[in-house]
């Protein structure tokens, strides 16, 4: 079919009722009905007046709805206060976006146990998708803010180098993607600050044993260490290179050679040493790799060329095997990225410190509800897309609420792309208990 009337012929009026830009994100709110999330948050110990228009668990639900849709701010909500498919979910109305400042400042002063009720939830979430044996991923990042919200200070920034700024500590399991917890710190604290206590609570919360641990050099200190062995959990850890250490290692002659190919050459040795602020001495695997260069028929390597790795650890593996499984730790960089990217943990919602952290943790609470979603109702294809590219091929999707015969029908517009898919992705969901 052929259309002959130029674009700026078209007439335009506002006149279609019941619409949402976000049709596909209909099996999304179904998964969430399907494992009662509605119902888990209204248990919480944080109830409003009988009478309130929005309840608390409304509002959390509203929260998670919108960092779920690509909302990087609070005021960005106004996009989905009248969106026909969004109120039906939350009982037919939505707060307006200036509530929910107030909202998350309220809930932080009246009701001091939400954070931990958050986190507990957040447990409860993630339960069935926990492998029998954990790997905890444990790491920080920096969270930039251009204003005066409170808890803020001047730390180490490598992208904004003397802003203010948040440094928050998260652990992740390195098998699922999950996030465990997470905790908001001001920006001038260290990786390593409060670290102990923070694995304390998470040990707390969590239900399934954890077998392994990694982290990079910033974490580090006898309690540290001590946490793990204590409770005989083998860590494997970056650790810092110092002149102390370069002396011990300079003193090795018998290296093991692990690879040797065209470009590189990759040796390693295990030492026991004690750190000057160790109580006992420790296993340090040191890996030392080099680039090959060819020099005629000779292939050459000379001592300014190789690159030292120390990684102290509680396991009586070979060092190239310590060295590998440090190594995948690396993916949890993207996850941070994604939590970030996907779900702006990196944008501050409010003024207060508090507020923010609760913020912080609904965020992370979205963020493992997606991840459990994939795992639960998508086909492996799907199960590695970030939130930004499931909402471009899944979400955004033009469609009408209509009313006919006491029947409410959803109609998407007929040439979505991955209608297939989408359709399979429902039936699944259906499916659950």
């Amino acid at each position: 079919m052929k259309f002959t009337t130029p674009i700026h012929k078209i007439k335009t009026e506002f006149s279609l009722e019941q619409a949402t830009s976000f049709g596909g994100f209909k099996i999304f709110l179904a998964y969430l009905e399907k494992i009662k999330l509605a119902n888990a948050l209204q248990a919480l110990s944080c109830g409003k007046a009988g009478n309130s228009l929005f309840p608390v668990h409304k509002i959390l639900l509203y929260l998670i709805v919108g960092w779920m849709l690509g909302c990087e701010r609070l005021f960005h909500f106004r996009k989905l206060q009248h969106d026909s498919l969004i109120r039906r979910f939350l009982g037919g109305r939505c707060p307006h976006h200036s509530l929910l400042y107030k909202e998350l400042v309220r809930l932080r002063r009246f009701y001091p146990n939400l954070r931990l009720d958050l986190r507990r939830m957040n447990q409860q979430v993630i339960r069935p998708c926990l492998p029998s044996e954990m790997i905890l991923d444990l790491d920080s990042t920096v969270e930039t803010v251009y204003g005066h919200q409170s808890g803020t200070a001047k730390g180490t920034n490598p992208h904004k180098p003397g802003r203010k700024s948040y440094h928050p500590l998260l652990a992740f399991e390195g098998q699922s993607r999950l996030c465990l917890n997470a905790v908001l710190r001001a920006g001038n604290t260290h990786s390593s600050t409060d670290a102990a206590s923070f694995l304390e609570q998470t040990f707390e919360l969590m239900d399934h044993p954890v077998k392994y641990a990694r982290f990079d050099k910033g974490f580090g200190g006898e309690d540290f260490y001590q946490l793990w062995e204590s409770r005989r959990i083998g860590y494997v850890g970056k650790l810092k290179w110092t002149q102390r250490l370069a002396t011990e290692v300079a003193a090795c002659r018998y290296w093991k050679r692990y690879v040797e190919d065209e470009q590189w050459v990759i040796e390693g040795i295990m030492l026991i040493y004690k750190a000057t602020s160790w109580k006992k001495p420790r296993r340090v695997a040191i890996i030392r790799k080099a680039q090959v260069v060819e020099d005629g028929q000779t292939r050459l390597i000379f001592d300014t060329d190789w690159q030292y790795e120390a990684i102290v650890t509680n396991l009586e593996w070979e060092p190239i095997d310590l060295w590998r499984f440090y190594n995948q730790r690396c993916c949890m960089e993207n996850y941070i990225k994604e939590a970030k990217r996907g779900f702006s943990i990196d944008r501050i919602a409010t003024g207060d410190f508090e507020a923010n952290e609760i913020d912080l943790l609904v965020k992370l609470l979205a963020y493992n509800l997606y991840e459990r979603f994939k795992q639960d109702c998508c086909e492996p294809a799907h199960q590695g897309y970030t939130i930004a590219r499931f909402r471009l091929e899944f979400f955004h999707c033009a469609a009408t609420i209509v009313q006919h015969s006491r029947q409410v029908v959803l109609k998407l517009m007929r040439d979505f792309t991955n209608r297939h898919t989408w359709k399979r992705i429902e039936a699944r969901i259906a499916l659950l208990e």
